[in-house]
């Protein structure tokens, strides 16, 4: 079960593009009160690329597919949103709970309103030290899955990039550069690791959703090289908040969102600047593939 906001309902139903959109970056990934700021700009760079952007969250146990602003201050203000994963869904339904929901999640409930698009700041993965710990994202498996386009600048630079392209690939899911034959590495346009795949206009990206069965297309966007963050202070920062988590026993999905608040303090807030810069980006491209993606089906 779950809700369609009025925009989004009349959206779909008119078939127009509608692009999805997570609340974990709202809830969790962003400190207040810059949070609400920023989930503004998200949708209304979708609205500038030509498509309704559809923000997702679980609203007193009720999965909401288009939260409106009202929803958006509780999210941004709110104590004690839950972090929503796809497994958590039947628990915060039962319990009736309010919370963000992960990437995961996101893309299932989505997909169940028939949404083909969404669009997020970086994947989830295969964490360090996953040969021993067995710590890996439900995005991968929840992308397997789902037969949608998910733009993202890369997977997160805190997780194991090398291993996660390979669990993609097992997987069987599909991975083209935006422009680009360099995987990017979140904060870093380029990861170090290339892609298969190059696509260069909104129409190819299209035509791949259209081709796409079963699994995902991630259609990896990279930030720009003159607005990255600096690779030798993000390597080093990111060093120190590694050795910092596993000092104080931080495990499982609380070691990102520790890495990513230590990210941002010992770069005074320069990796906050670049994660909002490319979760706009990704959500204007996002638009400008549904809306393509909605031309070439009229």
């Amino acid at each position: 079960m779950l809700r369609l906001g009025e925009e989004v309902a009349a959206a779909l139903e008119r078939g127009a593009a509608v692009v999805a959109l997570e609340s974990t970056i709202i809830a969790h990934g962003l400190p207040r009160p810059r949070n609400l700021e920023v989930a503004a700009q998200l949708e209304a760079a979708v609205r500038a690329a030509g498509a309704v952007p559809a923000t997702i969250a679980v609203l007193d146990g009720e999965p909401v597919v288009g939260v409106d602003r009202a929803a958006l201050e509780l999210l941004s203000v709110g104590d004690g949103i839950a972090k929503l994963s796809a497994r958590d869904l039947p628990l915060a339904a039962a319990t009736r709970t309010t919370g963000a929901t992960t990437v995961a999640a996101t893309a299932h409930l989505a997909a169940q309103a028939g949404i083909r698009v969404f669009a997020t700041g970086g994947l989830g993965g295969v964490h360090r030290g996953a040969s021993e710990s067995w710590d890996e994202s439900a995005d991968l498996h929840a992308l397997a899955r789902l037969p949608i386009v998910v733009v993202a600048a890369g997977v997160k630079s805190i997780l194991d990039v090398g291993a996660t392209l390979e669990r993609l690939e097992t997987l069987g899911v599909s991975v083209a550069g935006w422009r680009t034959t360099r995987f990017p590495g979140f904060y870093l346009a380029d990861s170090g690791f290339e892609v298969p795949w190059t696509l260069d206009t909104p129409e190819e990206a299209a035509a791949a959703l259209t081709a796409t069965v079963g699994s995902a297309l991630v259609v990896a966007n990279p930030i720009a090289a003159d607005r990255q963050l600096d690779p030798e202070l993000h390597d080093r920062v990111l060093a120190e908040g590694l050795a910092l988590a596993a000092a104080q026993g931080v495990r499982g999905k609380a070691v990102t969102p520790f890495l990513l608040s230590h990210l941002h303090e010992a770069t005074g807030g320069r990796s906050l600047e670049v994660n909002v810069e490319l979760a706009v980006s990704n959500a204007r491209l996002a638009g400008e593939i549904a809306a393509a993606w909605v031309a070439s089906s009229s």
